[in-house]
């Protein structure tokens, strides 16, 4: 009763007065009438002695609870009183529909309690928290004594108080003793208490401050209550979603006076309320509502919220200008506002509004300034401390950097959401050119990679290259670029050190070998591009094989060879263009001359083999597949050791060694031995063979047996006519070279034999220029290596038993003469071989010869049969007769 006469919050036909209010604080006050907070149950049940030889149990000794005094007690009475008819009620409620939903556009909300009964109880409520308040200001009974001191080295009331005067050192010692007292001494342990009477008074000032805190919140919850109620409550949440508005019904008192989601709320209804004012149709300034804001309910609008509002302001007046510069003041105006107060701005809605006038410095700064708020210590980059919080730290920082993100991709043409309840019209997307929107873009990576944030670059990298900015990034990256692109997506152990690969004596491409995923391939990518950009050949080439060389366990997830190859392309290609470079540095050279360029054309070359190996496995398994069901039982791409080519076993194996070779680099020994012997493509092999300039058997029997069995492949697929293009493809490719890598005795022994058997036999007709002329394709039109050649094989009679196979070789060297006499006379006329030809004999062929000259034929024929005759002899002869007819057909001509 003295509080609520005190506070004068109590009914009567008569005004309290003055007078009888204080005589009824300072009762409520008296420690005599009121007591002191002390301790219950400290006392004990007294012990019965135990019986003769017994065993005594002590005494039970109850907890000692702290009671508080009457003051406080009162106090809690008569404010649970006051809240009484709020404190579990919605602060809201609807009419117009029979259910709890506020989905339907008729249903009105309301506030529950009237606006005169809510003046009444915030009336009410702030007497009794500006009574409480004003004794602690007064240091009048134990509250305002207490409080009134202040903190005393670390409590409420302990302490040296040297800056307090005697008076109140008095008065805290009449009424809760000595503070250095040790209540009772080390003497009598037993009477120790678990609380001194200073921290009993301690405890009752802290609960008694809570409740004036409380009622406080209560007075400015029921202001704010009644400023909404002025305002149509329906009216302020028409834009409100379906969620906040449920929510909005089933909130209560307690939960709007204590709860972070009741705190949340009220945000929201403050921002409809400044909305409402502020808005394009807004009724006022910000000055207007602000000012009965911060003095109603403080708690509720803080200065903070004062700063957002006025640059909201601002930008609706920025919005509302055609003036290019005003516009640009305004939004700069609203950008310091709102630098004065990050964290507590709502950044998503604010940041598409500064976006919307392109204004980008807001965009980007702002967000970087409420994520080094959130995180002041820098948690964020700090690696020694707990992951939890770390990573925490890294989410709060994140959703500060996806507004940047929303930004940038709005730029770029991606469909963004926008900030729900955002009333600025924003600028069309449609109207902004190409050159425009790449010129805010870079504006935006500019601004973001002058921030010290590390962490944020990373984002923002990461950003522009899931959004396809990958030349805005290479364009204008941080130093730090480089070593976000080696180390991204890979291990610390793995990570690539292209320069010190460069300056290290070891190989640069050892590096290569390390597998490198999918999804780490675009950084890699990007970093040779880096290198291309900045003239850094060399270490260009060592990320492009890298690249080239990546494994995957993974078919889906690997590059095909055809990548591979254009990799490797362009690796040689840097290396060309580092000897041009004039700022390489003397490391780069180094390497260079090391063989760099060497050992990339020899890696390019192995790639070009196994994607050869690999469509040669996929045709012959597509042909099988094509014949299966026919009744050819062989084919000429069998395997000796396969017994049954059309056998689904040998196409398996042939999918699987395509797919293995599609898989991952191979090395030119596993070419050869793993799959160009076992699958006899023996042209491939020839050519491998070639590439490593082999020379592993003195006698080169490897490479005369590939040959042969090449030929003999090509004599059972298409006769002499297959063998000759044959000879001519790949003898073309290995010429010129020693007689090991291109056997001509070999070549041409097995072809004339061959030839002999068919015409013989009748299974081919082959011509007297066939073989010859293949020979000359192979040599590149060089006539003495085949004449040798010929020479060589018709002086030994031992690789000849038959004169048909002499005579044979006979019609090839004289092919082989007029070829070159042809060759000669063409020089000297200064025309082709086939215009001489032409001039000459016209379409002449051997047979032609034979007729004009049909002596000559029978002289070498006979000379042929009776094996008198030498090859030397025999070459001059050929000679005399060929220069007759070309000096006959001369003189004719003229």
């Amino acid at each position: 009763m003295c509080l609520m006469l005190a506070a004068r919050i109590i009914y009567t036909e008569t005004l309290v007065s003055n007078v009888a209010a204080e005589r009824a604080a300072e009762a409520y006050e008296d420690p005599r009438l009121v007591g002191v907070p002390q301790l219950e149950g400290s006392g004990a049940f007294p012990n019965t002695r135990a019986p003769a030889g017994g065993f005594s149990m002590g005494q039970v000794v109850q907890e000692a609870e702290p009671v508080f005094s009457g003051a406080h007690e009162g106090l809690c009475l008569c404010s649970s009183r006051l809240l009484l008819p709020l404190w579990e009620l919605p602060v809201f409620i609807t009419k117009g529909s029979t259910d709890s939903s506020v989905a339907s556009d008729n249903v009105i909300v309301v506030c529950r309690l009237p606006g005169e009964a809510m003046q009444i109880l915030e009336d009410k409520i702030r007497s009794l928290e500006k009574l409480i308040k004003s004794r602690r200001n007064q240091r009048k009974g134990l509250y305002g004594c207490v409080a009134g001191l202040g903190d005393l080295t670390g409590s409420i009331l302990i302490g040296t108080g040297s800056d307090f005067g005697a008076g109140d050192r008095s008065m805290v010692r009449n009424l809760f003793g000595s503070p250095a007292s040790n209540e009772g001494g080390a003497s009598n342990k037993r009477q120790r208490l678990p609380y001194s009477s200073a921290e009993l008074a301690a405890m009752e000032v802290r609960a008694m401050e809570c409740i004036r805190q409380l009622l406080l919140r209560c007075g400015e919850a029921l202001f704010l209550l009644q400023l909404l109620a002025q305002h149509h409550v329906t009216r302020l949440i028409q834009n409100f979603d379906a969620n906040i508005k449920q929510a909005l019904v089933q909130l209560t008192f307690h939960q709007l006076v204590c709860s972070e989601e009741g705190d949340r709320l009220a945000t929201r209804l403050v921002s409809a309320l400044m909305e409402h004012y502020t808005g394009p149709d807004g009724r006022g300034t910000v000055d207007d509502i602000s000012g009965r804001l911060r003095e109603g309910c403080s708690s509720y609008y803080k200065e903070s919220d004062y700063k957002f509002y006025l640059a909201v302001e601002s930008l609706e007046r920025a919005a509302a200008t055609l003036d290019t510069a005003e516009r640009e003041n305004l939004a700069r105006e609203a950008f310091n506002y709102l630098s004065k107060v990050p964290e507590s701005a709502d950044l998503r809605t604010v940041c598409k509004r500064f976006e919307d006038l392109r204004f980008y410095e807001a965009v980007v700064l702002l967000p970087l300034q409420k994520a080094q708020a959130l995180d002041p210590a820098g948690d964020a980059f700090n690696e020694q401390i707990d992951d939890g919080i770390r990573d925490h730290a890294l989410a709060q920082r994140e959703q500060c950097y996806e507004i940047i993100a929303s930004a940038l991709h709005s730029l770029k043409g991606e469909a963004s959401k926008r900030e729900f309840g955002s009333p600025i019209r924003p600028v069309a997307q449609s109207t902004l050119d190409q050159a425009s929107r790449k010129k805010y873009i870079c504006q935006i990576v500019q601004l973001g990679v002058q921030s010290l944030d590390r962490v944020f670059h990373h984002y923002l990298y990461r950003t522009l290259i899931d959004s396809g900015l990958e030349d805005e990034l290479l364009e204008y990256g941080g130093p730090d670029l480089v070593p976000f692109l080696q180390n991204s997506g890979r291990e610390p152990t793995n990570e690539v050190r292209a320069a010190s690969a460069v300056a290290s004596p070891i190989s640069p491409l050892a590096h290569a070998r390390v597998p490198v995923a999918s999804n780490q391939a675009k950084y890699f990518e990007l970093l040779a591009r880096f290198y291309v950009l900045k003239r850094q050949h060399v270490l260009a080439a060592h990320v492009l094989v890298r690249l080239a060389e990546r494994r995957s366990t993974d078919a889906g997830d690997a590059p095909t060879l055809e990548q591979r190859r254009q990799y490797l392309s362009n690796a040689v290609l840097q290396a060309k263009s580092a000897s041009d470079t004039d700022g390489m540095s003397g490391s780069g050279r180094g390497a260079l001359d090391n063989g760099l360029l060497d050992l990339l054309e020899g890696k390019l070359s192995v790639l070009q083999f196994q994607i050869k190996i690999k469509d040669e496995l996929e045709a012959m398994a597509s042909r099988l597949e094509a014949s299966t069901g026919t009744s050819e039982s062989g084919s000429n791409e069998t395997s000796p050791n396969m017994s049954n080519s059309a056998d689904p076993n040998f196409m398996r194996i042939l999918r699987e060694k395509a797919k293995e070779l599609s898989m991952e680099l191979k090395s030119i020994t596993q070419l050869y031995n793993d799959y160009a012997v076992p699958f006899e493509l023996w042209e491939i092999c020839l050519e491998m063979l070639y590439f490593a300039s082999y020379s592993g058997d003195a006698d080169s029997s490897i490479v005369r047996e590939t040959w042969a069995r090449l030929i003999d492949q090509a004599l059972t697929r298409g006769g002499i006519a297959e063998a000759c293009a044959v000879l001519k493809r790949v003898g073309s490719q290995v010429y010129p070279g020693d007689g090991a890598v291109l056997p001509l005795d070999t070549l041409c022994l097995h072809l004339e034999k061959a030839a002999q058997e068919r015409v013989v036999s009748g299974v081919e007709s082959v011509g007297d220029e066939d073989i010859p002329r293949a020979l000359l394709a192979a040599c590149k039109g060089a006539v003495e290596p085949v004449l040798n050649t010929y020479d060589q094989l018709l002086s030994s009679g031992a690789v000849l038993p038959s004169p048909n196979l002499r005579l044979r070789l006979l019609r090839s060297v004289l092919t082989l003469l007029r070829e070159w006499a042809l060759s000669v006379f063409a020089q000297g006329m200064g025309t082709s071989v086939t215009g001489a030809s032409l001039i000459l004999v016209g379409n002449l062929s051997l047979g032609q010869t034979a007729v004009v000259n049909q002596g000559v034929r029978d002289k070498i024929r006979s000379a042929a049969n009776r094996l008198v005759f030498r090859c030397s002899l025999i070459y001059v002869i050929l000679l005399i007769s060929a220069i007759s007819k070309i000096a006959f057909r001369v003189f004719h001509y003229r």
